[in-house]
């Protein structure tokens, strides 16, 4: 088998034809490949223009046709056409032009005409097993020819490093995410701006104060561009994201992009924290209470878990304040990014909460698994009970349990506005939100659509684990 060296690994033509075939016939795929691969395109589209004739589906084409020329059934069929329609005029009562008629009754004619043809040309190929050609065939016939198949990679890398990542399962499916994610990002982009747009708030009456003068509102519209129409706003607002120019907020003049940086860190190391809390407490619990089902540890664990879903996190931080910190001073009430100290009752507040809902999750989880045939297997092979429970039980019931963890840890790197108003920690939460009544369009702008992506990168880490977590998902993986 020859093989072409692409890209710095071997690519056989084979696997080159076998995956085309398989990416044409998914409209999305084919767009792609005709896009990135315009060059060949055209080249394959010329030679499947002038060329097509050639082949048996050509010939028999062509024959048919001199037959039909032969047969004279376009003039008979145009006849007929103006004598019917010179009937149905006189029955009407109509005084049409002679050659509107002859017009009418021609296009009639020639419509039948083509139906015939297309018939009998269908049956002729069922008859004798040929098809026509699609620019795809002309396309695999071609790439044999080392010559086109050499200029084709270098008109269009693009499309064959598409081919490339579509032969790998693994990459082909995180990129399919990656692209999946670019529309979702629009969506929200979109769908903020809108919001936004039609809120009833002033952002400049909000700031300049409601015995501004019209000349200063109308200065400050202009200056920011809220003079213009929504799909102006939409459009220049849109072209500042796509270079990553956030611009400056309303109020403070502030750079958007630095003002998220420095708050970014804060919120990754209180998402961390809190993730810790929750994994510590709601695993081992979960797990317990699965293998010591109905037992007074399993409705003690319940009743906690409902009361930590049931207990508003800005009512617990309060309490943990005025314990810890008012009455007994063991902890600073107020977040101080030099003190990790100041972590501890916020990543408690969020964690708590947070482990109620993964706890549940893997009480359930384990629960279904635990008396599957294989479980029962494994104890009657003798293996010890706590290899059965972590390798087994927990092993198979970690998907739901891993899908739990990765909304909620990107949920908490969103921010959570309330947490951290009640701690004074200077996230994203707190600062989103306190932008939002402004509204500070482009700083809500910039932190929405940071959630968004935040969230779609977690989701994604989260589907590529699953495939490390369960055989059955690698497996389905590699004919992915």
């Amino acid at each position: 088998m020859k093989r072409e060296t692409v890209w710095g690994g071997p690519l056989p033509r084979a696997r080159v034809r076998l995956y085309v075939r398989k990416m044409y016939r998914l409209p999305v795929y084919r767009l792609l490949l005709i896009v990135l691969g315009l060059p060949t395109a055209v080249m394959v589209a010329v030679k499947h223009l002038f060329f097509s004739n050639f082949t048996a589906y050509g010939a028999m084409k062509q024959e048919l046709e001199e037959e039909y020329r032969a047969s004279g059934l376009l003039e008979k069929l145009t006849e007929q056409a103006i004598l019917s329609e010179r009937n149905k005029a006189r029955f009407l009562k109509r005084a049409d032009a002679e050659e509107r008629l002859i017009a009418r009754a021609g296009k009639i004619a020639r419509r039948k005409y083509e139906q015939a043809f297309r018939q009998e040309l269908e049956l002729r190929m069922k008859r004798e097993g040929v098809r026509p050609p699609h620019l795809i065939d002309t396309y695999l016939e071609w790439i044999d020819h080392g010559l086109f198949f050499a200029v084709s990679v270098v008109t269009s890398l693009p499309m064959y490093l598409l081919i490339w990542i579509y032969s790998m399962p693994y990459a082909k499916y995180i990129s399919e995410r990656l692209f999946m994610m670019v529309f979702v990002m629009i969506g929200v982009f979109v769908l903020v701006f809108t919001i936004l747009y039609l809120s009833p708030m002033d952002p400049a009456r909000n700031i300049l104060g409601a015995n501004a003068t019209p000349e200063k509102v109308a200065e400050f519209k202009r200056m920011y561009g809220l003079d213009k129409s929504y799909l102006a706003q939409l459009w220049n607002t849109g072209k500042k994201f796509l270079t990553f120019e956030l611009g400056t907020s309303y109020v403070g003049n502030e750079d958007i992009a630095a003002a998220l940086g420095r708050r970014f860190p804060i919120t990754v190391q209180l998402s961390l924290a809190a993730m810790l809390v929750s994994i510590a407490i709601a695993i081992p619990s979960g797990i317990i209470s699965a293998i010591k089902q109905y037992s007074a540890f399993d409705y003690i664990f319940m009743l906690i878990a409902l009361l930590g879903l049931s207990i508003p996190n800005f009512w617990l931080g309060l309490i943990l304040i005025l314990n810890f910190s008012i009455r007994l001073g063991l902890l600073p009430a107020m977040y101080d990014a030099a003190n990790l100290a100041t972590l501890i009752m916020p990543a408690i507040v969020l964690g708590t909460g947070l482990s109620a809902s993964v706890a549940r999750m893997t009480r359930s989880s384990m629960l279904e698994v635990k008396n599957s045939d294989y479980v029962l297997t494994a104890r009657a092979k003798g293996l010890s009970e706590g290899r059965v429970i972590s390798r087994h039980i927990l092993g198979n019931a970690m998907i739901p349990i891993v899908t739990v963890i990765g909304l909620q840890f990107g949920g908490i790197l969103g921010g959570s506005a309330a947490t951290e108003k009640v701690f004074n920690v200077n996230g994203l939460g707190k600062y989103i939100v306190d932008k939002q009544f402004i509204p500070d369009i482009p700083v809500v702008l910039a932190g929405v659509v940071y959630v968004a992506i935040v969230i779609s990168v977690v989701n994604l880490l989260v589907d590529i684990l699953y495939a490390f977590l369960d055989p059955r998902i690698k497996s389905s993986l590699k004919n992915y």
